[in-house]
C-alpha cells in the first residue's frame, strides 16, 4: 500500500474507508490475459493494479502499478468499466469499499518481472479458462471482458 493509505490508516485504524484502484486486463498477442498471483491474499489470482496515490489520475496509477507489479509497459485500449459497490477485508483486517477502474490494455514493452512480495507469479491464460479470481470485483471485470461488455458501471 502506498504512503497515502498508510497515512489514512494511522488515523482510522482498520475501519472501512474508500480506496480507488486502477487495474489492467492485459492482453498478449494470442488473446490471453495476464493474471497476477498476489502476495497479500494467500496466493490468489487477480488482475495487476493498485491504489491511486493522492493527486494521481487513474491512468497514471495504472501505468505505475502495472510496471511495479509486472515489469510491463502497457497501452490503454478501452475502459472495461468502473466497479464501485464492492467491499474487501484485507488479510491484516483493514476494511475498504474498493472503487476500481478496469482497463483493457495491450503490451508496449518491458519484460515480465516477479518481485516475490506483491507478485508471486504471473501467467497468461485463456480468459474463459482463468481460475476463480481473488474477489468478486475482479471476477465481474473478467466476465464483462469475456462477454465484451464495456463501459460498465457497477
Amino acid at each position: 500500500m502506498g504512503d497515502y493509505i498508510k497515512w489514512i490508516r494511522r488515523k482510522v485504524g482498520k475501519e472501512p474507508i474508500f480506496l480507488n484502484y486502477s487495474s489492467a486486463c492485459i492482453l498478449n498477442s494470442d488473446g490471453k490475459v495476464l493474471l497476477q498471483k498476489r502476495g497479500d491474499f494467500k496466493n490468489s489470482w487477480g488482475f495487476p493494479g493498485g491504489a491511486l496515490e493522492l493527486g494521481e489520475s487513474a491512468e497514471e496509477a495504472l501505468f505505475r502499478e502495472v510496471k511495479e507489479e509486472t515489469g510491463l509497459i502497457v497501452k490503454i485500449e478501452k475502459l472495461i468499466g468502473v466497479y464501485t459497490k464492492y467491499f474487501l477485508e484485507y488479510p491484516n483486517g483493514d476494511k475498504a469499499q474498493i472503487i476500481t477502474f478496469f482497463f483493457l490494455c495491450t503490451i508496449l514493452g518491458g519484460e515480465l518481472y516477479i518481485d516475490n512480495e506483491e507478485t508471486l507469479d504471473l501467467k497468461f491464460v485463456e480468459p474463459t479458462k482463468a481460475p476463480q479470481l481473488f474477489n468478486q470485483q475482479n471476477q465481474d471485470a473478467l466476465n464483462d471482458f469475456i462477454n465484451q461488455n464495456f463501459n460498465i458501471i457497477r
